[in-house]
């Protein structure tokens, strides 16, 4: 699933082409996503001008003159600005035609991304997130007063977007592998300096990474087509096995609620 970095690249690609555009039509071809495409889509944005485009956790956020409408790209998902006689691919489910002679294309196979309209820039799934990693809000002191008693394992404390926004599982491992943190370590058992240094690290990973373009993952590509690079800065994820780079002591595999945990078992307590 495109993460946090994807996202921001993504909007980083779109913004030029989208704010000060009017939006002169909507083509809603597949309207089964992961929650239905409302109907009222395209008649409360068809006409109205973009205003900007912003991210939250891994939403995007398009504002118009009046409302705002939403997409999650899913596990899967794309939006790419085209020339307006594009050809169509088989996943090209909705389109944005711009005054501009060029659309927005949103494409998903899987069909797990999402497209709401929103009347008061509000809704729903962003009501109880978490304080943006990047920004000022998100602290090692933040991370330490909300870990109080919490008998979770840090690696999954740290993923849980009402705690911060946008760790997803990659930079989960590589920002508590930079830390020196140990994946299973209770959350309410890690001191608030070992915190300050897990913010820093969360905040160096993900900048360095949407620098670099993003993760590239199977199914997400730059809004250019191109894949990112950050993969190759990867010090665990997709390194099982493999010899620690500070100390050459082969990585650890296991996994937590579900999902692969790579560490160093010397490095990282």
């Amino acid at each position: 699933m495109p993460e946090l970095p994807e996202v921001e690249t993504t909007r980083a690609g779109i913004a030029p082409h989208l704010e000060g555009a009017r939006i002169l039509s909507v083509s809603v071809r597949e309207p089964r996503l992961r929650w239905p495409v409302s109907p009222e889509l395209a008649q409360m944005v068809t006409g109205q001008r973009v205003k900007a485009v912003r991210r939250r956790a891994k939403y995007l956020l398009v504002d118009l003159d009046q409302g705002a409408f939403m997409i999650h790209l899913g596990m899967s998902g794309s939006l790419r600005i085209l020339p307006l006689d594009a050809s169509l691919q088989k996943h090209d489910h909705i389109d944005w035609v711009l005054d501009s002679g060029q659309l927005m294309r949103f494409r998903d196979p899987r069909r797990f991304g999402s497209v709401f309209w929103l009347d008061a820039l509000t809704h729903p799934l962003l009501a109880d997130l978490g304080p943006e990693p990047l920004s000022d809000s998100f602290s090692g002191l933040n991370l330490f007063e909300k870990s109080r008693g919490k008998q979770r394992p840090v690696k999954s404390f740290i993923m849980d977007a009402k705690i911060v926004v946008g760790v997803g599982n990659i930079y989960a491992n590589e920002a508590l592998y930079l830390a020196g943190i140990k994946p299973t370590v209770l959350a309410g058992k890690i001191s608030r300096q070992r915190y300050e240094r897990l913010a820093i690290a969360i905040k160096a990973v993900l900048a360095k990474a949407i620098d670099a373009g993003g993760t590239s993952l199977r199914d997400f590509m730059k809004e250019d087509g191109t894949p990112g690079y950050f993969r190759h800065e990867l010090k665990v994820y997709g390194r099982e096995h493999e010899p620690c780079e500070q100390c050459a002591q082969p990585l650890k595999l296991i996994k937590i609620t579900g999902r692969a945990t790579v560490y160093c078992s010397r490095c990282q307590r």
